[in-house]
């Protein structure tokens, strides 16, 4: 019986500590399927602190959007059909609420970093929207934003051998406050997502 507890807890010790990261190596990321999970069914907060460069060259935090509703976007400009078709929408959506629109601020936020410069966001964006801020920043800065709200990434290479980035691409709803009100999926057509937003438009 000694012998078997103590294969037991040998065995029991070995997979804890299969589970558990070396010190220093990254964690694992969660899968496309697991932050839909999370996102469907707001099983974690969604959204964060992030402190990123405008397309305009400025500093800018969650802080300076307070007040608005927000539509974020995470994508890159490379991206052949999703990104600008989702930003299009977005862009005719506002044009859509008229007036109203000041009350809603849209931000794409870039998961290329090093190819989506200031100088390329700022060439960019003017083709969807004047009212549209392209956020870009650090590796790790970026990292930080899509992690907060429950963004997959992954970086890989194409036929062509050109970079290409694995995504999901939800546009993110959030309160005045920056709390989490819900997405839409791609492909969500404008006045879809008006169906949505203006029911917030009232609230203070």
């Amino acid at each position: 019986m000694r012998r078997s507890a103590t294969a037991a807890l040998f065995l029991s010790l070995l997979a804890w500590h299969a589970m558990v990261p070396a010190r220093g190596a990254e964690p694992a990321r969660r899968s496309a399927a697991e932050l839909m999970d999370v996102l469907m069914w707001n099983r974690e907060p969604v959204g964060g602190p992030f402190s990123l460069v405008d397309h305009e060259g400025r500093r800018r935090t969650e802080a300076d959007f307070r007040g608005k509703l927000l539509l974020v976007y995470f994508g890159y400009t490379s991206c052949p059909d999703i990104c600008p078709t989702d930003l299009m929408e977005i862009a005719r959506a506002l044009t859509l609420l008229g007036a109203e629109s000041e009350a809603v601020q849209p931000l794409f936020i870039t998961l290329d970093p090093e190819r989506d410069t200031v100088a390329h966001l700022a060439e960019y964006i003017p083709n969807f929207s004047p009212r549209l801020v392209g956020l870009t920043g650090e590796p790790a800065a970026i990292r930080q934003a899509a992690d907060a709200y429950r963004v997959f990434f992954e970086t890989g290479v194409g036929a062509n051998g050109d970079r290409t980035i694995d995504h999901s691409a939800f546009i993110y709803l959030m309160d005045r406050s920056g709390a989490y009100l819900g997405f839409f999926p791609p492909g969500t057509s404008a006045e879809r997502m008006l169906t949505i937003i203006r029911p917030h438009l009232a609230q203070p």
